[in-house]
């Protein structure tokens, strides 16, 4: 017996959530087992749904939502074009505790999204800590230049330059002129999202000069 039209546009409005619950739950390091555990439902059925193969009700959605510490929301909402755009002179622009740093957010954050991207403000003498991770970056250099280090090789970037490479070969680099530099960083790492930042135990206060300066107890989620 075939569906009515009725019913065949009703399974097409139904938003299909499972990608993103599963990019999100990702994004924050979770098994299907915890997030299961967290949210009170079985492995099974979550799986389901990641795969767009059942579709959760409202109160089941809100529990996962509540282990990814999203919002519903986060899974149902549609961005609009305004949400996805940063004024030049308009972005908050932020520092962690310990680094001279300063970052601007350009990346927006909606569900699915595996990117996170900033400009950031390098100044003179600044190294960072050799380090490696899953996903893959790409450095671009604004104004300035800096010495990118990937896999112990150490490559003089300037402006207009740019490097993309694999997160888990061991890098970092410094800015050695006696100007600060700019650069563009892009990656697929889940960097100081604001859900995640709370995970991560992060507070933030404001300083003087209207910079946000955030601690944290992990320092893996620096861009280096």
């Amino acid at each position: 017996m075939n569906a009515s039209p009725a019913a065949s546009t009703d399974r097409a409005s139904r938003p299909k959530v499972g990608a993103a619950i599963r990019s999100r739950r990702r994004q924050v390091g979770m098994t299907l087992q915890a997030l299961c555990d967290a949210a009170g439902i079985s492995v099974g059925y979550l799986s389901q749904v990641e795969r767009d193969l059942a579709t959760p009700s409202l109160g089941t959605l809100a529990q996962i939502a509540q282990a990814l510490d999203v919002g519903v929301d986060y899974f149902i909402a549609t961005p609009s074009v305004e949400d996805a755009i940063t004024r030049a002179g308009q972005r908050e622009r932020f520092q962690v505790d310990g680094s001279s740093c300063v970052y601007e957010r350009i990346a927006a954050d909606f569900a699915g999204n595996v990117l996170s991207s900033f400009v950031m403000t390098v100044p003179p003498g600044f190294r960072s800590e050799t380090v490696s991770h899953e996903g893959e970056e790409i450095v671009y250099v604004i104004e300035g230049a800096i010495t990118q280090t990937v896999d112990g090789e150490a490559v003089a970037l300037r402006a207009g330059d740019s490097m993309h490479f694999r997160g888990n070969r061991p890098h970092a680099w410094a800015n050695e002129t006696n100007a600060p530099a700019r650069l563009l960083w892009t990656g697929t790492l889940a960097l100081f999202r604001p859900r995640a930042a709370k995970i991560a135990g992060k507070t933030a206060t404001k300083d003087g000069g209207g910079t946000t300066k955030t601690s944290t107890r992990t320092r893996r989620e620096s861009p280096k």
